[in-house]
């Protein structure tokens, strides 16, 4: 149970907030900021520092306490996410990916001994979760999937490929999302689905190609393919069916993270720039100074700021039990967007600096670049937004 906020400011963190920031800032100084252009080169996935995420409870922070979880609220989860993307974004998709979608999914939908089957070594770290929607053939439109489990005397039986799965190759607990019933009708198509969780690896599981991307290289994407992968009737996670229901509220909290993550990126982008901007001299005097520099500054830390308080807003509202989709769809457009500006405008003020890798900028570009697009792209939030706003007027 989440204890009501103390009246304050609702924008500012709260002591506990700092305490766990303070901490996770000393541990990602410490140990991630030295090495995370290192990883990001070699694609290297971080296992020990996942590991000693997990120590600390961020690999289960949203996870009630009987399950071996943090209990943490979003606000707080969020601000956690927002801090590792500002040092390393690959182990902030990770964080956010591991605990929105895959543990999100089994939160929400799973039933008491799902719950302590697979959340407590899930929330320590000892095991990564994947959780599988996309497919070669459907993205933005996930009712179009064709993975399917077919219904047997002993349980199901999964075939299909799902691709650009977070944590695909080195995950232990599979949430996969697939067609169990034929649709009623092309109109209904997002009827007839269905989730499964299960634990790997296991026969019928077969990592395909792990991807090469332009950022984000030190988190593990990767093609599942399933080949007759048999599972217990145990394995249905939610009402069968129904499952597409499920994905839209898990991806609606999905969204809160990775607009954090996407403050983290670019609040990264900025405060290098600042720092540069100071040092940098041409003409005689720090290019700070000039109105051309100073301004992208502060349209960036006001855009970025702005940004954050609309994924807070989204986290309180999901916090007290309210309707928060339209909020979190906000944030993550805004955040998105607004990330991705920073970074560039951070380029731009370092020049030719900026475009070599000799600085972390262009590396926070390229990472920041995929929060446009996971959890629902630019386009789709969009029209999600849309369609809730003139709801409110027919």
């Amino acid at each position: 149970m989440i204890a009501e906020r103390p009246r304050g400011l609702w924008f500012e963190p709260d002591s506990e907030e700092r305490q766990i920031i303070g901490a996770l800032r000393e541990f990602l100084q410490a140990e991630v900021a030295p090495t995370a252009a290192e990883r990001d080169e070699s694609g290297a996935f971080p296992f020990e520092i996942v590991r000693k995420l997990g120590q600390m409870g961020v690999m289960g922070a949203q996870v009630p306490e009987e399950y071996g979880g943090a209990g943490l609220s979003t606000r707080i989860f969020a601000r956690i996410v927002e801090e590792i993307a500002a040092v390393d974004g690959s182990l902030a998709l990770t964080v956010a990916s591991h605990n929105s979608l895959c543990i999100g999914h089994i939160l929400l939908a799973g039933n008491e001994e799902q719950k302590r089957r697979f959340l407590p070594p899930l929330a320590s770290g000892e095991v990564l979760g994947a959780w599988g929607l996309t497919e070669p053939g459907s993205g933005s439109d996930a009712a179009a999937m064709r993975t399917r489990a077919e219904e047997t005397p002993e349980g199901f039986v999964l075939n299909g490929t799902k691709q650009f799965i977070t944590q695909g190759s080195v995950a232990g607990v599979y949430v996969i999302n697939a067609r169990t019933d034929p649709a009623p009708s092309p109109e209904k198509k997002h009827l007839g689905l269905s989730a499964l969780v299960f634990s790997g690896p296991t026969e019928g599981l077969r990592v395909g190609r792990k991807e090469r991307k332009l950022g984000l290289n030190a988190s593990d994407t990767a093609q599942l393919i399933f080949e007759d992968l048999k599972l217990p009737k145990e394995a249905l996670l939610g009402e069968r069916g129904k499952g597409f229901y499920d994905v839209m509220r898990v991806l609606e909290g999905g969204r809160i993270g990775i607009a954090a993550m996407a403050v983290g990126l670019g609040r990264a982008a900025l405060e290098f720039a600042a720092r540069y901007a100071l040092e940098r001299e041409q003409f005689g005097r720090p290019i700070a100074e000039f109105q051309a520099v100073s301004h992208k500054l502060a349209e960036m830390e006001t855009e970025l700021e702005a940004a954050r308080l609309l994924y807070l807003k989204a986290a309180e509202l999901r916090d007290a039990g309210k309707p928060y989709g339209h909020a979190a769809a906000q944030a993550k457009l805004f955040a998105s967007e607004a990330a991705v500006r920073a970074c560039d405008e951070a380029i731009q003020i370092l020049g030719g600096y900026g475009y070599t890798k000799e600085y972390p900028v262009e590396r926070y570009w390229r990472d920041a670049r995929l929060t446009r697009i996971g959890e629902g792209t630019s386009e789709v939030l969009k029209v999600i937004i849309a369609k809730n706003l003139l709801s409110r007027y027919r």
